[in-house]
């Protein structure tokens, strides 16, 4: 079996992000976001430890003050980040309350992860948090998160951070939650003849071609982000599944090792 490693995954991230959140309209996606609270308070039920890495707070702040356009300010999108984040929780908490599942928050800055003291004592609340099978809900600080000279406290986008918990916490498999069904050799929204990359063993020249930003023959913004969030996984011997947040209860066919999306591992036979 292809995924046989992924049957013996126990600690497990899950990262979800703005598209799966919102709707086209900008309204926010109840019901992809109560799937969600649904299946993973489902696999916390079945004795998984859970970690959800999450955005959407600015599309959600932009929902509350019911305007269409991210603003270009950065002190406006901190505002935003700031009212969208505490709505956000909020849903969170109701979602997954209808399951009897209890969560907390945790709001990172690159800084936090990047100082030893303070990852350690990042590492040390998510390990107390499982330990207490609650599901903690984890974001960017992006109320305060923003690069200024050397002093970088911004992870850049969710898919990196949500790699750099998985090696924090030393989790058996990452489940990146996107607006596509994986990598492909091209981008299937344009191409009818397009391939998706069941597995992917090693970050290529060849990949980062295809999945690089605009105007690239993929051209599907974050495929690049992506791809550099397996890089960090793979530096660690870690794992990850590229799917579509489109069909969250797949989740569970997936821990399931039910051959879904792009399944990024190192390929390392073991003999005997």
């Amino acid at each position: 079996m292809a995924r046989k490693n992924i049957l013996k995954a126990q600690r497990i991230v899950v990262k979800i992000g703005t598209s799966s959140l919102m709707l086209p309209n900008g309204k926010i996606n109840l019901s992809n976001i109560d799937e969600l609270a649904f299946v993973l308070s489902d696999l916390n039920n079945n004795g998984y430890e859970v970690i959800l890495v999450t955005s959407g707070a600015i599309g959600v702040g932009l929902n509350i003050l019911d305007r269409d356009e991210r603003p270009k300010e950065i002190a406006q999108q901190q505002a935003l980040a700031s009212i969208g984040q505490v709505e956000l929780m909020s849903l969170y908490t109701q979602m997954f309350r209808r399951y009897s599942q209890k969560v907390s928050q945790l709001l990172l800055t690159r800084d936090v992860t990047d100082f030893p003291l303070s990852s350690e004592n990042a590492k040390n609340a998510l390990n107390a948090l499982l330990s207490l099978g609650i599901i903690p809900i984890i974001n960017e600080n992006d109320a305060i998160a923003v690069d200024e000279m050397d002093h970088q406290t911004k992870f850049g986008d969710n898919d990196k951070l949500s790699a750099i918990v998985s090696t924090l916490v030393e989790a058996d498999l990452l489940i990146m939650l996107s607006d596509i069904d994986g990598l492909f050799d091209k981008n299937p929204n344009i191409y009818d003849d397009a391939k998706i990359f069941k597995e992917v063993h090693e970050i290529t020249d060849e990949l980062q071609r295809i999945a690089g930003g605009a105007g690239s023959r993929f051209g599907t913004g974050g495929m690049a982000s992506k791809l550099a969030a397996a890089q960090i996984l793979f530096e660690n011997n870690q794992e990850m599944v590229l799917t579509n947040g489109k069909r969250i209860r797949e989740i569970q066919k997936i821990v399931n090792g039910y051959e879904i999306g792009t399944y990024f591992h190192k390929n390392i036979e073991k003999e005997g």
